[in-house]
């Protein structure tokens, strides 16, 4: 089962300059595992030891963050897309 994963600018480093990917899995976490092997060191830079790393959101098909479904344990099917978002935090 294909999902796109959109990838922002911050981390097109790791996929060559990719704004989107293509992975397989049953999962986000499957998901996030394929893109890693494809991609090493990006999951570095979304997830931690708790899980998602705070300052980043996963949006399921631009309407669901993940962390308010089943976090990485979040269903995917063929067709859909998860969209990587670094928080911004800063002004007065």
């Amino acid at each position: 089962m294909t999902i796109k994963v959109r990838v922002p600018t911050p981390l097109r480093t790791f996929t060559a300059g990719l704004d989107e990917v293509e992975a397989e899995g049953a999962t986000v976490r499957d998901v996030l595992a394929h893109v890693e092997a494809r991609y090493p060191g990006i999951q570095a830079r979304l997830l931690d030891e708790k899980g998602v790393r705070r300052f980043v959101n996963i949006f399921l098909n631009e309407e669901e963050d993940i962390r308010f479904l089943d976090g990485l344990d979040t269903a995917v099917r063929s067709g859909d897309a998860l969209q990587i978002v670094p928080a911004i935090a800063g002004g007065r």
